[in-house]
């Protein structure tokens, strides 16, 4: 029955044409969040959470600063950077006012939320936390980002390129709310086919320097510009639909297939439990090659092929 509706769901993809990667979706405003979703460290606790910045002059020169940090590096230190596992932000200075400023853009609920969605027993479908969002604070914690990371200069720009700059993000925040961990790729190789881009921490660093650059900044490193890509690696996804999966009597094989699949993935489960999922999990996708992704909103079957998962931490050099 499962193999049947991705039977159909692949003629019907087929029969239009499909461009890869598959845009990333905009929305005209951001929804409030659902009371049930809950962080377990707080959204953006010292800044302003709409990504707003404080205007300044347009004669003022802004120092424009490259920061990466491991990820959770308050709580494990150094832990995930051993594995290029690394969060980024940018960082200003007013010479003006020799304020400092950090912005970043990251999970609202934590990774695992936006990576996962929870199984509510109340909810036939499953229920996603996965809203993502610019922070800007002041001040830059200079031992924060250095101590197992990066703290780089890699520009100046004027008082007004800043502001422009600004009134981007505001734009870019409200219409781009949802994160997205994976990258998904047909193989390693440099000319594989891109399915899906993620839309991270580094998607929204890499965005903002392009815009900088379109705004007339010049930008420059004097090491190499590294940033982490969790990819999964598969053949051509097939579309299967959206929330109405789990409504319709003609799909309730997949759709139980499919929460049987997020059931692997659950948070706040036991080590034994954490341990049989893993299990289960390899089972799922390594052995019988089945991933199901949640990108705008909808899903899409992966038929995952070898390496199956990697994460990398390669080089996207600053725009010119």
């Amino acid at each position: 029955m499962i193999r049947a509706a991705l039977l159909v769901c692949s003629a019907l993809q087929s029969a239009g044409s499909r461009v890869w990667p598959v845009p990333y979706r905009r929305f005209d405003h951001r929804p409030d969040v659902d009371p049930y979703c809950q962080a377990l460290y707080p959204f953006c606790p010292a800044g302003d959470r709409d990504g707003r910045v404080p205007y300044m002059r347009d004669s003022d020169v802004i120092s424009v600063f490259r920061l990466q940090a491991p990820v959770w590096e308050f709580k494990y230190g150094d832990l995930l950077g051993k594995f290029h596992i690394m969060h980024d932000a940018i960082g200003f200075q007013s010479a003006e006012t020799e304020q400092n400023y950090t912005m970043e853009w990251y999970e609202l609920h934590q990774l695992g939320n936006c990576t996962f969605p929870h199984l509510r027993k109340d909810v036939s479908a499953p229920f996603w936390c996965n809203q993502g969002a610019a922070c800007v604070y002041g001040g830059i914690d200079d031992v924060h980002w250095l101590q197992n990371g990066t703290l780089e200069k890699v520009g100046e720009i004027s008082g007004r390129q800043f502001n422009d700059m600004t009134r981007w993000v505001q734009e870019d925040n409200g219409t781009g709310i949802y994160y997205e961990t994976w990258t998904v790729k047909s193989d390693p190789g440099a000319n594989s086919t891109v399915w899906f881009e993620s839309y991270d921490c580094s998607q929204f660093v890499h965005r903002t320097y392009r815009k900088l650059a379109e705004l007339g900044a010049k930008l420059s490193s004097r090491t190499q510009t590294n940033y982490t890509k969790i990819y999964l690696y598969s053949g051509e996804p097939s579309y299967l639909g959206d929330d109405s999966i789990f409504h319709q009597p003609s799909t309730k094989a997949l759709a139980t297939d499919i929460r049987n699949f997020y059931s692997y993935f659950q948070p706040h489960q036991s080590i034994v439990e954490i341990l049989r999922s893993i299990t289960e999990a390899f089972e799922k996708v390594a052995i019988k090659r089945s991933f199901y992704l949640f990108y705008n909103f909808e899903y899409w079957h992966l038929p995952m092929k070898p390496p199956y998962i990697q994460i990398t931490y390669e080089e996207v050099p600053l725009p010119r």
